[in-house]
This record gives structure tokens, sequence and C-alpha cells, in this order.
């Protein structure tokens, strides 16, 4: 059956509505390096908000006669949407929260993509310049406020989850909420909407008029996580990389669910930042939270840590299992902790600028067939190196799971390879065959799990 369209003019709501001619002009440009193909992409995930799918390129495909155009206007701009998804609006008025992140996603690609000295930090490795650009990123997207006590807790968790365990993250969320929290996640469904729906209801009791639900994303992961209908500031990202230095640098906390392999390219990535030694005396409350089910799970997970990064690792979190009380207590003292920490180092709350990221977790990694088999993973460096190339095997897998360019590619040459240490690749493998067989990998009820890689062979 044919889903429903419809043709619609778009005013802006909330974050942009005067464009240069310049900006126009590369939006409009069809070409490879203009903008109008990325622009397509996030404004069609936008437009699916609320609908269950985990596969950006069947987002694509089904709607191949969508269309989006610029309509100067005397007093500023209008979008013209063709065959946009009918569920995007009420009576043929768009909901609100959509408009808001369809204009959200103007604001951030032609921020990050038109601005000249954004175009340089794209391709600089120069720590101080990608920081720079996630600072202003966030500042141009209104989620930095100064005047702010340390209150926002990033929470990260699998799009793939049980009932059972979307109800534990809301609760979770809830507890948050009533102790004056704000929730941030990666603004996709399951353990990433949990948190956020439970924070509503307990900023609702509270009188709480500000709550925020900021919801951090890229191009690439968009169309497979579209944000969820609770989040009230959408911001992208322009890769994977800025997005988890966002988390990071704007987050002063996180909460972490059972997920797949998403779920731990995020942990390897703060664990290998928190390892730094610049970091040590660094307050960054860390919690892994899940049902009484999910007990195995987590000690999966510890395991794998402890085999990989070594004690020193593990205590950098602690594990709390079916006690969403203490989880917020343990992140509101996190909160006090934090506050006292940058108070006395003179230190933004709005801002980490202290965090030491080492400059191998900023720079891209674009995974292929041959940076998939290329990648060290080995025990023969620094333990902040394995956490680092651990991290982007994660991300390989997740690129060939749900973004476009990855599920395209192993469609033509077949899964990513993995070879490297068996100390390092077998528990690796015994932990990605339990995220396949937990459900992990997929939504449940779409298509049949498709392995995007293969374990080829291990180093001597």
């Amino acid at each position: 059956m044919t889903e429903p369209t419809i043709n619609a003019l778009v005013s802006p709501e909330g974050s942009l509505e005067i464009l240069s001619n310049h900006e126009v002009n590369l939006l409009k440009d069809r070409s490879e390096g203009g903008l109008y193909r990325l622009f397509r992409q996030c404004a069609l995930a936008v437009l699916n908000t609320g609908v269950v799918t985990d596969d950006c390129q069947d987002l694509m495909e089904a709607h191949t006669d969508f269309d989006i155009r610029l309509i100067p206007q005397p007093r500023g701009l209008k979008l013209e949407l063709i065959n946009a998804p009918a569920h995007a609006f009420v009576d043929n008025e768009m909901l609100r929260a959509i408009r808001e992140h369809l204009f959200s996603v103007l604001r951030d690609i032609v921020y990050s993509h038109s601005t000249p000295q954004f175009a340089k930090a794209l391709k600089s490795k120069e720590p101080e310049d990608l920081t720079n650009m996630v600072f202003h990123i966030l500042r141009n997207a209104r989620v930095l406020q100064p005047g702010r006590q340390p209150d926002l807790i990033v929470c990260w968790g699998g799009h793939s989850i049980s009932h059972d365990e979307y109800q534990y993250s809301k609760e979770v969320g809830h507890q948050l909420g009533l102790r004056e929290l704000s929730i941030c996640t990666g603004c996709g469904p399951g353990a990433m909407k949990g948190p956020m729906k439970g924070a509503t209801i307990a900023h609702a009791k509270q009188r709480i008029k500000n709550g925020r639900y900021i919801g951090i994303t890229e191009p690439g992961i968009i169309g497979a996580e579209a944000p969820n209908p609770i989040v009230n500031e959408l911001v992208i990202m322009p890769d994977i990389e800025k997005r988890l230095e966002a988390f990071v640098r704007c987050g002063h906390g996180v909460v972490v669910f059972p997920g797949g392999v998403g779920t731990a390219e995020e942990i390897l990535y703060l664990l290998g930042i928190l390892l730094h030694p610049d970091n040590a005396d660094l307050p960054f409350p860390v919690v892994f939270t899940g049902r009484p089910e999910n007990a195995e799970y987590f000690e999966m997970i510890d395991k794998f840590i402890r085999n990989a990064l070594g004690d020193e690792a593990a205590n950098k979190y602690e594990i709390i299992i079916d006690d969403p009380v203490r989880v917020a207590q343990a992140m509101k003292k996190g909160m006090h902790d934090v506050e006292t920490f940058r108070r006395a180092m003179q230190d933004a709350y709005y801002f980490n600028w202290m965090l030491k990221i080492d400059p191998v977790f900023q720079q891209p990694f674009e995974p292929d067939h041959k940076s998939m088999l290329a990648l060290e993973l080995h025990r023969d460096q620094p333990v902040h190196l394995i956490a680092a190339n651990l991290r982007k095997a994660f991300s390989g897998i997740v690129a060939g799971n749900v973004k476009e360019g990855g599920i395209r590619q192993i469609q033509e040459k077949g899964p990513f390879e993995i070879a490297g240490d068996p100390t390092l690749i077998k528990p690796l493998e015994a932990m990605l065959e339990q995220f396949v067989a937990q459900n992990r990998m997929k939504l449940p009820g779409t298509s049949a799990y498709r392995p995007s890689y293969r374990i080829v062979s291990t180093a001597a």
C-alpha cells in the first residue's frame, strides 16, 4: 500500500529564517559537492519522526519521489515539500515539533558546510580546530546556556530493545526528571526515547517549564534513527566523531542502558577518553544500568572492557541493576561534584573545555573494506589506542548495519572483514554473537539481520 503524501509550503519555526545567495545555491546544488542530497536525506528523516525503521537505505527508497525546494520570500524563506509523508501533518498543517526539526536540519547543515572556516576545520587535524567547531555548532544551535547549573545527563542505549527495557529506561528518566535533571540522547527510539518520555512527566510534576530533551545526531545515522517526538532541541553534527565529542563536551554525566554495536562504540569512546592521564581527576559520573535480566548483559560488557582495557577502565563506571532511584541519586551527586570542580577550576558549566580528547578520537574514520581489515586490533599499543581501534571496529559495523553508504558497500562487496589479536578478537566475536542473539542489531519486526561483518582470521 502506498503511503499518503502531501505537498506543502512550510514557514520557518525557531532556527533559521534567512539565507545568503551562496547558501541557497549550495542547498540547490545536486552535484557531488553540493548540499542538496544531504539536506534532502536529513529532511526526509525528520519528516518520519516516530516511524519505526532502522535502515536509512530503505527510508530513501520508500520516498524516491520526495523533493524539497527553497522558496525565497520578501521576509525570509519557505520550504516547498513535494510528496512529503502525510503523517508529519495534522489537518494539512505540519506538526510544530517536526517543523522545528526541519529548520534545525537547515540551520546545522548550512552552518557546518557553507562557512569557510568550517570547511577548513572539517579537514583539519588540529584538536583545537575540531573542538572549536563542535563548540560553535552547539552554540549556534543554542544548546550552550551559560546561566544554567550542570544538569544534563547523556543517556546511551539501543534503538532495538524490549518493551520491558524501554519501560525501565523511562523510569530512570522519570527519576532523573524528579531531581530536576535534563536529558540528552542520540534522539532516536528505544533507550533514546524512554528517558526523555519519563523526564517529561517528572518535569510536569515538578512544574519545570524549561526541561531540555536534546537530541544529537549526524547525517549518516539520522535516517536510521529519526528523531523521537519528544526531542525539543535537535542538533546535527557533521560526523560521528563530532557527535560523540558533542555528547561529552556539553553533557555532565552519562547513563548507559543495554544496546548493541552503537552503544559499544559510545562506551569505548568515553572510556578511551577518560583513561587519558590528564582526565584522571576530572569528575564525570558514568552509570551502566538495566533490569534484573540485564545483569548478565552488563557482566558481559564489563568482562569485555576489563579484558581489552584493564581494570582501570572498569573503575570509570558503576553498574546499578534494577534501581532507577539509585541511578538518579548517583547522577544528582555527580552534578554536585562537577559543579564544585568546575567552579574551583574556573571552567565553564556549559562546555567541558578541560576534558582532554586525544586526536585519535577526533579524526573521522571512514569505514570500508580496506580500512576495516587494516584496523590495529592488537595489544602492542597504549590502552587508549586499543579503545580507539575497537571503537572504529564497532563504528564500521554500525555503518554496515544502518547507514546508507555502509549498506551499499556490504551489498556490493560482502561483509566487512575484521582480524586481529585472538585475545581481543575472540571476546569481540563472542559479544557480537550475543548482540545478534538478543536482537540488538535490528528492530523487531523489520527484515532479518544479515551480518555486516566477518571475523576472517587472527594474528599470531
